[in-house]
């Protein structure tokens, strides 16, 4: 029984770590969702004459 008492706290432990890396991904993923929707608004827009090619 001592064994298996063990045997539970070590996976509680694995378990509780992979939750909390879960949750640092979860919000690692919203931080850069955030980031990337203000950086493709029309008001960040530079417009560049020198990719745009030329009409013939």
């Amino acid at each position: 029984m001592d064994t298996f008492k063990k045997i539970c706290k070590i996976v509680a432990i694995v378990m509780a770590i992979a939750a909390a890396i879960a949750g640092i991904c979860v919000v690692i993923n919203k931080i850069k969702a955030s980031k990337a929707e203000g950086a493709d608004s029309e008001e960040n827009y530079v417009s560049c004459s020198c990719c745009e090619v030329p009409a013939e």
